[in-house]
């Protein structure tokens, strides 16, 4: 978790002077908004500078400022975080037309309950032996912040949209929907 003395802190990119978020609100609106999303794209900066994504599988457990992955040792995001940890993680939910974007920092975690925990059958078609391979990797990202775009649905952007396209008529920001940044 971040130390940081304004966690939790939002700013409303629209400029709407929103109330700012505790980091328990904060916490709570990006856990809604990634709930059910199965994949993420996990970033990372390699040896030669450059960023790279990947998707990864997002675990059955609730955000709570921390996200987990399971990698391999000999991978390639493994060495990336070994080196220099600062990532992102992007989440995208087409159907709701809601976006977030996460940034923390990755640490390499040994702990077998924390396996057994976020462990399911499908891994084992990638690690030969399974929960015991030696090659299996937990990767945690301990969230510092986020920024998300929330459209409040295909049927409210459809109706912002359209009345754009009204002889003197204009959406407003906030029909599209809110965008906003916030400190974990």
């Amino acid at each position: 978790m971040s130390d940081n003395k304004n966690a939790g802190q939002s700013s409303d990119s629209q400029g709407n002077g929103a109330p700012q978020m505790s980091r328990d609100e904060a916490v709570k609106t990006v856990a809604g908004l990634v709930k059910g999303i199965k994949f993420a794209m996990l970033v990372s900066v390699n040896d030669a500078g450059h960023i790279h994504s990947r998707p990864m599988t997002t675990q059955e457990t609730e955000f709570d400022g921390d996200i987990w992955f399971i990698g391999a040792k000999d991978s390639e995001v493994v060495h990336d975080v070994r080196s220099r940890p600062q990532v992102n993680v992007s989440y995208a939910d087409t159907g709701s037309n809601n976006y977030v974007s996460v940034h923390g920092t990755a640490e390499l975690i040994e702990d077998r309950a924390k396996l057994d925990e976020l462990w399911s059958d499908m891994y084992n078609m990638y690690f030969e032996g399974g929960k015991e391979d030696p090659n299996v990797q937990l990767i945690k990202i301990n969230a510092e912040g986020a920024e998300y775009w929330e459209s409040g649905g295909k049927v409210r952007t459809l109706f912002a949209f359209a009345k754009n396209l009204i002889p003197g008529q204009r959406a407003d920001a906030s029909e599209l929907g809110k965008n906003d940044t916030v400190n974990l």
